[in-house]
Parts: C-alpha cells; structure tokens; sequence
C-alpha cells in the first residue's frame, strides 16, 4: 500500500515524540475525552470521587443539568436560565462524570474538608460572596449534591480567600479581595465577627498579590501565612501575629502572580516543619496584561519552626506561574502544570509549561529538581493522569498492598498494618497519612502528609506486619479523613482511607 507524503511527517513526529516521552520518567493517561467543565477548584473524596467545581456565570458548559434542575442566575449575562451544570462529581473507577448542582456563583471560592468527611465551600462573587456550601460524598452508586446553608453565611465576604482546619476540627477562613480579616467555622461564641489581619493589608501592592494566601498549620498549632514575598506565623488563639519570617527574594508569589507552595512530609519528633515556596509571575505582568513576560524559576526553602529561619534559595528547571505542588506518598513533591510567561488571569499567560518536575527533598541542594515526561494537551476539557516512574511496570514486584488496617485511629493510638510484597521486604515499610486537600488557583488548601513512627515489618502467615503509631495531637494531623500509603523501597501502595479521630 503506498503511504502518502502527507502521512509521513506525522509519523515522523509522532515517534520523535515518543522516543523523547520514552527518556523521560512518568505516564500520561487519558481518563476523559470531556469533562463537562474545567475545573477551577478540585477535591478527592473518601469515596474515591472527585468534585470538580467552576464559576456559574460564564454561560453554558458541556454538561447538562438532569431534567427539571434550571437554576436562574440574574448575573449572567448569557444565560439567565441556566440549565448546565457547572460542578461534577468525577468516579476515579469507572470514569463516569455526573452533574452536580450549584446555586451560586463559586468563583474564586475556597474549601476544606471537615472532620467527617464534608467538604466545607465558602465564598465566591456575587451572589456567592458570603455563601457556606457544604457537599456530603457519598458512594459513586448514590446520590448526594450541594447544599448551601440558609442559616449561617460568611461574616466578611471572602473572594480569593484560604481555608485551613485547625487542630480542634475548626476552619479558619483567611482573607480574600479587599477582605484583610480571618474568621472562623463554626463561629468562636467568643468572638463578636471577623479578625483584622493587618499583615494582608501592609503586603498588598498596586496589583494585589495577597491573593489566597499560602496557609499552613504548623506542628506547634501556629499557622504559616505567606502573602507576596512576605510571611508570619499567626496564633490563631489569641489571634495575634508572633514572628515575622525574613523577605523572600525574586518577586511576589501568591494571586495574580501566582507561584505555589507545601510544607513538606512531617515525621521524626514532628516538631519541624519545612515550607517550600516555588515560581511566580514577575512583578508587573498582571498590571500589562503582558502574556509573554517569563514566569520566575526559583524556590525559596524555610524551617518555619526554626527560631532564627532563613529562605534557602535554588531553581527549578523551568520558570513557572499557575503550577501546583502535590505532596506525593514518598514525601516527595510534584511540581505540574501552569505556564513559562506571563501571569494568572484569563488568557494573561503562554508558552505552557507541559514537563512535571519531581522535588526529592532530602536530596543535596542543585540534585532536588528532576524533570518528568510531558503532557501533550494544554488547558481544556479532557482528563489526564500522571503516573510517577514509581508505578512503572518494572518496580510492581516491590509494591506492597495493604492488607489489614483500621477504618479508624485516635491520636497515639498503637495499631497494626499488614501488607503483602511480591519480593521479600528489605529495609523499613513507612505508612504514610496523606489528607485530601481543596486544590484551586496553585495551591491546595490543607495539604499534608504525615509520616508515621512504625516499627520494621515483621513476616506474619505470608504478610508483614507494621507497628504503627497514630499522630500525637491534631496541630500534626487534624481529625479527618486520610489516606494511608504503605512505602516500600519509595514504591506506595493503593491507600486504604482511615479516619482520625481525637
């Protein structure tokens, strides 16, 4: 048969792509050709779903309501009924996408999980500005959707805002757009409306750039609060400023300019705590509107517990804005999607940043950085994972599967964990907790991984048996729902969820 000319380039490319994609480690999977709607903000639920969520005034998405379920939305200017779903709930097993019903405009909006399993939304424009939403998951075979309280609201209306739970199960709501307070859920019967935090104000510049700020709870029960180049640590208690944290160099790294953060894994005494700060827009970009400006590289490193800490400085392979930092089950750190230029905002950046990069932590500074297979779509409908070269086909006879474990833990709590290894185990099985945090607008609120104290595992009837110790208090692991991982030779098992509870 005779190939035309026309096809032969495309052959070309294609395996010149491949050959490429074959040097480098990772997997990219399409999971789903059209999602329904791109999803601004994104939750992993303890039932192996996924809410996606967008704004819902920018007229239709891709999928439709069931019949009967219009909403009217007097602030959209395309669509005052509107009869498109503008969240789903994504099954992780079958692929399948269904819609789920939003009554007002999320945009912009920040979330948690609470301590049994709800996922806690707030805020957004509009009619959303003060709005509390909460979504029950449920089994992929039920039904459960959004409900909005109509009997609490938002104290200060919060846009662009950052939600963590506290150690008592609490969530502290920070900031948001000309909203330079926190406030607490459920509210503090002890507290007559929001907190004034002047520090959102003293590092807010002419283009914002305190914009969901980077919240962290720290193991002393304190919180990290980074906005622009700055950062505190805030006692939430006394709702009081304690310490300053130095200035960190190369530009502001939180909305518009949008870099991202993690604290890494917590483990040993649980006394440390590093945060890890990385890219950003260049000052400036958002104002221009400027889409070819280059995104900064470089990552700042802190002990935040440290009494005297200082910002350790390296750079990553590429510059990049809109990237997100994922604390994997090692406790190393993925570094994915966003752009090389340009700034967050519609259509304000270019030049997609399609190579994940692995951060190992515990490697010397200028060997962290490791530069992982690209993806081949940019921003649009379709669902894509990623695989880590540890689920390669060539490390599955090292990876172990969680056999045997409680459904529920207390704090200090001793308790056995049994797995099975197609190969002998050598050396320590970690089990790490890793939560499910609320991703949105590079950051995801709440992340956290914990490494547990375990004893080396022990051959018992044809598995091996791990002596673990639950989280000490709720400043390590607040009272939820995790997922734990065992960690064999830096190969995790499939999580088996766990809750902790006081």
């Amino acid at each position: 048969m005779e190939t035309s000319f026309s096809s032969r380039p495309w052959l070309l490319i294609f395996i010149t792509l491949s050959t490429v994609h074959a040097q480098l480690p990772g997997l990219w999977e399409l999971l789903v050709s059209n999602a329904g709607l791109a999803s601004m903000h994104t939750a992993v639920t303890r039932f192996n779903t996924v809410v996606l969520l967008d704004r819902t005034n920018i007229g239709p998405s891709r999928k439709m309501l069931p019949k009967g379920h219009c909403r009217y939305d007097r602030h959209d200017d395309v669509l005052k009924k509107d009869c498109y779903a503008h969240s789903v709930v994504f099954d992780l097993q079958t692929n399948e996408i269904r819609p789920l019903m939003i009554l007002t405009d999320t945009w912009c909006s920040s979330g948690q999980f609470l301590p049994d399993g709800t996922l806690f939304q707030t805020g957004g424009d509009l009619d959303g500005f003060k709005k509390i939403r909460k979504f029950e998951p449920c089994e992929p075979d039920r039904f459960c959707d959004w409900v909005e309280l109509k009997d609490v609201e938002l104290i200060n209306g919060r846009w662009y805002a950052t939600n963590q739970i506290l150690p008592d199960g609490t969530v502290i709501i920070v900031g948001g757009r000309g909203t330079n307070t926190v406030e607490y859920y459920p509210p503090r019967k002890t507290q007559n409306g929001a907190v004034e935090l002047k520090f959102l104000a003293e590092v807010e510049d002419n283009q914002m750039d305190n914009l969901y700020p980077y919240v962290h709870l720290l193991p002393n029960s304190h919180l990290f609060i980074f906005a622009n180049n700055k950062a505190v640590m805030y006692d939430h208690e006394d709702n009081k400023v304690i310490h300053e944290y130095p200035e960190l160099f190369g530009g502001p790294r939180n909305y518009p300019s949008a870099g991202s953060s993690v604290m890494l894994a917590l483990d040993g005494d649980f006394k440390t705590a590093v945060i890890v700060i990385c890219g950003g827009a260049e000052y400036g970009a958002f104002i221009e509107r400027s889409t070819d400006t280059p995104a900064h590289g470089s990552c700042g490193r802190i002990i935040a517990t440290d009494p005297n800490p200082v910002w350790e400085m390296e750079d990553m392979p590429f510059g990049r804005v809109m990237g997100d930092m994922v604390m994997l089950p090692t406790g190393d750190v993925l570094i994915i999607n966003g752009a090389q230029s340009g700034t967050q905002g519609f259509e304000m950046a270019s030049n997609p940043c399609l190579n994940p990069v692995l951060y190992r932590p515990d490697q010397p500074i200028g060997l962290r950085f490791m530069t992982l297979n690209p993806a081949e779509f940019p921003t649009e409908l379709r669902l894509e994972a990623f695989s880590p070269e540890y689920l390669s086909l060539d490390r599955a006879n090292i990876r172990p599967v969680i056999e045997g474990i409680p459904e529920t833990v207390r704090y200090g709590e001793a308790f056995d964990v049994f797995v099975t290894v197609p190969l002998p185990v050598v050396g320590v099985v970690e089990v790490n907790f890793g939560n499910a945090p609320f991703a949105t607008h590079s950051f995801s609120q709440g992340q956290r991984l914990v490494k547990l104290t375990v004893t080396p595992s022990v051959p018992v009837d044809g598995r091996y048996r791990i002596k673990c110790t639950a989280p000490p208090n709720g400043a390590v692991a607040p009272p939820g729902y995790y997922m734990a991982f065992a960690v064999n030779q830096g190969v995790p098992s499939v999580a088996r969820w766990v809750h902790l509870v006081p």
